[in-house]
């Protein structure tokens, strides 16, 4: 039996959505173990003089605990 904890974390980007999604993974896995999956909850831009200067990505982390 395994039992998983969901935790919800904030990643940005000035490349594009995907970016801030890899970013976002990649840092919860150096902090948390046995990280596997996410889920995206919600995306959004920074505009600034009518261009997207910014990506943020809120997502959802399952990771298995030990």
């Amino acid at each position: 039996m395994s039992v998983a904890r969901v935790t919800e974390i904030s990643a940005t980007s000035t490349k594009s959505f995907e970016d801030a999604v890899e970013q976002g993974v990649t840092r919860a896995a150096e902090t948390l173990r046995n990280v596997r999956s996410a889920w995206i909850k919600e995306q959004q831009v920074r505009v600034e003089d009518g261009k997207i200067v910014g990506y943020q990505v809120n997502m959802m982390v399952t990771f298995v605990l030990e």
